[in-house]
């Protein structure tokens, strides 16, 4: 076989089902290679090697008994680290949350485990995902694998810099603000937020509860095909789960591209676009447009209002979610408060970073009284302007294609001083979040420097299949995902 840890998700999956590969082995190979490389990357917060090993003989077992639970069965995974897995330490990359062990399992990982998959760790990030280049962590910086001296992205820059660096088969991120798709971009992978309601929020910690999804991350449209399939689906443990059938997402890949209309957004090639991003973007729409793709203009005139109106939304809801961290119930407690306020002033000044305390503070004073109208309540009219925009758009085409971020990773330390600039990272992903579409990440290209780029790809609500049509026939006119870093 080789090397495994160099295989897509879904090569791992046809070894296992083949008999050519076993679980215990593949483990092994990626338990192997995170001792090896991850001291300098720092990818993984906590490594169960333990129960990766356990998994995967029950696995080996189960396929010797002809009883293979499908494609994940033997897969070993990464999980980001604010989806709650029973028993096993979640933080949320926040000091407040060190040490928690929580009592029962998220939706998303219960469905992987039932599946067969095999966790070999919990995945760094930005901490409660607040972030865009995985530095807020209270863990630690996670290092881009493509140039140990910039970001992955963020805030799954740990889930993006594992699969990059093949230190896992496939792994989960979360997607607020573009957190799946920015980092997927950074590294040269492919990652997607599907439709708002498609995948359960149940056992994920919140940030924007309105905003928040899960989403898998891996080399291939396949791969997360593979996943989505697995952790899609309605949850009657999640108000907003939507009861909406799943398609074929792997056949989807394999599908011919067909006359599909590609739109693409004038708002989207702008001032302070990298010259090496628009280049590579524009490259893979001109290569969909000779796959059968019909190329047609379209116009999203609110995108302008995009950040702001972001960042009042998410905050306000960021405020709301994390009050319940008070130092009372569990997580982080100030060693011998005077009294209850003092404890919960003193757990939450020490227990939460500096971004985390800027957004609560930011949504406190926009949900404040006297102020909630004209910040909260305007955003709330501005994002339903946005999500206008699309509808009138896909009226007029089947997929968008724009870029996901607009320069490739940037330096570690290059934004931490400017919160503005950071936010403006995400500049491009944050409407598809507000609406509530589903969007990807496929590598399309790499900058003079050798850094990797992606193309964002988007649909209408619940329409991820024609998503991986596009994705699939790419891929097979490219070899842009089949670039791996050296390390």
């Amino acid at each position: 076989m080789g090397d495994v840890t160099n295989l897509s998700l879904a090569d791992v999956s046809r070894a296992l089902s083949e008999k050519k590969l076993s679980s215990a082995d593949a483990t092994r190979g990626y338990l192997d290679r995170i001792q090896k490389l991850d001291g300098k990357i720092h990818s993984y917060l906590l490594v169960d090697e333990k129960g990766a090993l356990a998994a995967a003989k029950t696995s080996d077992e189960r396929r010797a008994a002809g009883r293979a639970l499908g494609p994940l069965d033997g897969v070993p995974l990464g999980i980001k680290d604010i989806v709650l897995t029973h028993g096993v330490e979640t933080t949320a990359g926040s000091k407040i949350l060190k040490g928690f062990r929580p009592p029962y399992e998220a939706t998303v990982s219960k469905r992987l485990r039932e599946a067969g998959a095999v966790f070999l760790g919990k995945l760094n990030l930005d901490e409660f995902a607040m972030g865009s280049s995985t530095e807020n962590s209270a863990y630690g910086v996670t290092k881009n694998p493509w140039d140990l001296e910039r970001t992955p992205g963020g805030s799954s820059g740990g889930s993006a810099a594992a699969v990059a660096a093949g230190l896992c088969a496939g792994a989960l991120g979360t997607d607020t603000g573009g957190s799946i798709r920015q980092p997927a971009s950074h590294t040269g992978i492919c990652g997607i937020k599907p439709t708002y309601g498609r995948v359960s929020r149940y056992g994920v910690i919140a940030y924007a509860s309105s905003l928040d999804q899960v989403g898998p991350m891996a080399w291939t449209a396949e791969d997360c095909a593979l996943i989505l399939q697995t952790i899609g689906g309605y949850d009657p443990m999640d108000s907003t789960s939507l009861e909406a059938p799943l398609p074929d997402f792997r056949a989807a890949c394999s599908s011919k591209m067909g006359d599909l209309r590609i739109g693409v957004p004038k708002q989207y090639f702008i001032g302070g676009l990298d010259a090496d991003v628009e280049k590579a973007v524009r490259g893979a729409i001109k290569k969909l447009e000779e796959l059968g793709g019909k190329v047609v203009e379209v116009d999203l005139p609110h995108t302008e209002y995009a950040v702001a109106c972001y960042y009042l939304v998410a905050t306000a809801e960021a405020s709301s979610n994390l009050a319940r961290y008070d130092g009372v119930r569990y997580g982080y407690r100030v060693p011998a408060p005077k009294d209850l306020l003092d404890l919960y002033m003193g757990s939450r000044s020490e227990g939460f970073g500096a971004e985390v305390k800027r957004r609560i503070l930011l949504g406190t004073f926009c949900l404040s009284a006297g102020y909630y109208d004209a910040y909260y309540g305007k955003a709330q009219k501005v994002r339903r302007l946005i999500r206008d925009d699309f509808v009138k758009a896909f009226e007029k085409v089947d997929v968008i294609a724009t870029p996901v971020a607009p320069t490739p990773a940037f330096k570690l330390g290059e934004k931490t001083g400017d919160p503005l600039q950071m936010y403006l990272s995400d500049i491009f992903t944050i409407s598809i979040n507000l609406a509530g579409l589903p969007g990807m990440s496929v590598p399309c290209g790499f900058s003079e420097k050798g850094l990797p780029i992606g193309l964002q790809l988007i649909a209408p609500h619940l329409e991820e299949e024609r998503i991986f049509r596009v994705a699939g026939n790419y891929e097979r006119a490219t070899d842009w995902h089949a670039k791996r870093p050296k390390l």
